[in-house]
C-alpha cells in the first residue's frame, strides 16, 4: 500500500482548503450581499458618528481607534453571520460534511473566505474616518501598521465568528445570538487592536508593536481552537 508523504498530505489539505474558499467567494462574487451590506453599514457607523461627536480639535483623534474598531466588528461580524446560511436552506451543509475535505480543511476554507470578505473593510473604515472626522489620512508607515493591527484583529473574530456560526445559523435570531456568543471573545482583540491602533495614527510606531504582537497571538489561537473545535460542533 502506498503512503502519501507528509508534503503530498499538506498540499492536498492546501488544495481542499483553497477549493472552499473559492466556492464561497465565487458564490459572493455574484451576489456581492455579505459585501454591500458590511460595506453599507460601515459607512453608515462611521458617519453617524461623524454627526454625533465633535469634529473639531484632538478629541477628534481620540476618538479614532475606538469608532474604527466597533465599526469593524459589527460591519465584520454581519458579514460572517450568513457563512452557513446557503448550505443550511438548501441542505447542503451534509454533502460538504461528507465531502473528502477534512472537517477542519472545510473550517479554514470558510474562515479564509469570509477573511477575504472583510479584509476590505479595514481599509474603508480608515479612509471614511478620514475623510468624514476631517483628520487627514496618516503617513504611510502608520497606514501600514494600522492595516496590518486591524487585519490580525479581524482575521481573530472572523475566526470566531465562522466557528460560531455554525451554531446561530440553524437557531432562531441567529444573527443576535452570534453577537451574543462572538462579542465576549472579542473583548481582548479590541482591547490591543485599540491600543495598537491608537499608537499607529499618533505616530508612535514602536508601541504598537507590542500589541500587534498579541493582536497575532490572538489570530493563530483562534484559528487553531476553531479548526480543532469546528468537528465537534458540526457532530448531529
Amino acid at each position: 500500500m502506498r503512503r502519501t508523504s507528509p508534503t503530498a498530505a499538506h498540499l492536498e489539505f492546501l488544495t481542499q482548503v483553497l477549493a472552499i474558499a473559492a466556492k464561497d467567494l465565487s458564490i459572493e462574487r455574484r451576489s456581492r450581499e455579505r459585501v454591500l451590506a458590511a460595506a453599507a453599514f460601515s459607512a453608515l457607523v462611521v458617519l453617524l458618528f461623524a454627526l454625533a461627536f465633535d469634529r473639531t480639535g484632538a478629541g477628534s483623534r481620540e476618538l479614532a481607534a475606538p469608532v474604527i474598531w466597533m465599526t469593524l466588528v459589527f460591519g465584520g461580524l454581519l458579514a460572517v453571520a450568513r457563512t452557513f446560511h446557503l448550505e443550511r436552506e438548501d441542505d447542503a451543509l451534509t454533502g460538504l460534511l461528507q465531502s473528502p475535505a477534512p472537517r477542519d480543511a472545510i473550517y479554514l476554507g470558510k474562515t479564509l473566505a469570509n477573511a477575504v470578505v472583510v479584509f476590505p473593510l479595514t481599509t474603508l473604515v480608515l479612509v471614511a474616518f478620514a475623510l468624514l472626522f476631517g483628520t487627514g489620512f496618516p503617513t504611510p508607515p502608520a497606514f501600514g501598521l494600522t492595516l496590518v493591527a486591524l487585519s490580525l484583529g479581524a482575521l481573530a473574530f472572523v475566526a470566531h465568528g465562522t466557528l460560531l456560526a455554525v451554531i446561530s445559523t440553524g437557531a432562531r435570531s441567529g444573527d443576535a445570538l452570534l453577537l451574543v456568543l462572538v462579542l465576549p471573545l472579542a473583548v481582548p482583540v479590541v482591547i490591543f487592536g485599540v491600543d495598537a491602533v491608537s499608537a499607529s495614527l499618533a505616530g508612535r510606531l514602536a508601541e504598537a508593536v507590542p500589541a500587534i504582537r498579541w493582536l497575532g497571538g490572538f489570530a493563530l489561537v483562534s484559528l487553531f481552537s476553531g479548526a480543532v473545535l469546528f468537528r465537534y460542533l458540526v457532530e448531529e
